[in-house]
């Protein structure tokens, strides 16, 4: 198996200002030959469980302070957003069929099954071995990352806010009532990030025009989960943008005014990449 060394891009700014990430783990888009040969599926259908251009869209965050981390390895073949042991027993061999979560029996565990309206990738299941091969070249490289900048936000400045960025298909949202959010903040329902912290983002959100929901029908899986502790000043928010905003979902490929989407999303993202909290004085603040 040949995978570029590291699976993720990782920038940093100048001067770090105040702790902020912007990570986008659902974008990656490098396809090898090697994966290619094995699925059932064309590069199109596979790259319909994208967050395509998401990466392009958090990139302006560097200029205006804060860290971006984003994936290269594509989503149907290691989900970065899942657990480690998120193993479906159904493409793996070999795996004990221990009770597993409604996103992994639907196949989109931590080795995807299918991709978008439940198109499955491969023909056959694989052996664990090729499993934990994927898990140890692309997840743990990843997640060593993010834990680590994690951890260096919260030493330099007392303080770590993630913002975890993806794309949800305008379709996702034909089930909910009233007008469609543009966007979906999940919080796990406040258990990975403050009140101060969502408002802020949410407020940004709409500043720049745009209506926002919480929670539903995202509210965050496991990187918010795992790594969100808001007790700890360490804030994991999950934002979730309409894809037909700035792209067309047939062809995958960007809108003719994606760049002025763009520009919208980097005066939010310019906004978010200076907040800082303070636990004890209960404030929030973009500075």
């Amino acid at each position: 198996m040949s995978q570029p060394e590291p699976p993720f891009v990782l920038t940093r700014p100048d001067s770090w200002l105040s702790g902020v990430i912007f990570a986008s783990p659902h974008s990656g888009c490098d396809y090898p030959d090697w994966f290619l040969k094995e699925t059932r599926l064309p590069v199109g259908t596979l790259r319909s469980s994208e967050d395509a251009f998401v990466d392009r869209l958090i990139a302006p965050a560097v200029r205006h302070g804060a860290v971006t981390l984003a994936s290269r390895v594509p989503r149907c073949i290691v989900d970065l957003n899942r657990g480690a042991d998120e193993i479906d027993p159904v493409i793996v061999r070999g795996v004990p069929r221990h009770p597993l979560n409604q996103r992994t029996l639907a196949g989109l565990g931590v080795i995807p099954r299918v991709v978008s309206q439940g198109r499955v990738i491969h023909d056959r299941p694989m052996d664990r071995s090729e499993a934990e091969r994927r898990i140890d070249l692309c997840w743990r490289p990843y997640h060593q990352a993010l834990g680590a900048l994690i951890s260096e936000a919260r030493a330099r400045f007392g303080q770590a806010i993630l913002i975890d960025m993806h794309s949800m298909p305008h379709d996702s949202l034909s089930h909910l009532q009233g007008p469609r959010p543009d966007m979906v903040l999940g919080n796990r329902h406040g258990l990975s990030a403050s009140a101060r912290v969502s408002d802020a983002v949410c407020r940004a959100v709409e500043d720049g025009g745009w209506r926002i929901r919480r929670n539903s029908p995202f509210s965050g899986a496991y990187i918010c989960s795992a790594y969100g502790r808001p007790a700890q000043n360490i804030h994991v928010v999950q934002l979730e943008i309409d894809r037909s905003l700035y792209m067309d979902e047939t062809s995958i490929t960007p809108r003719p005014d994606f760049d002025i989407f763009a520009g919208r999303i980097e005066q939010v993202v310019a906004r978010l990449a200076s907040l800082t909290t303070d636990l004890s004085g209960g404030r929030i603040a973009a500075e």
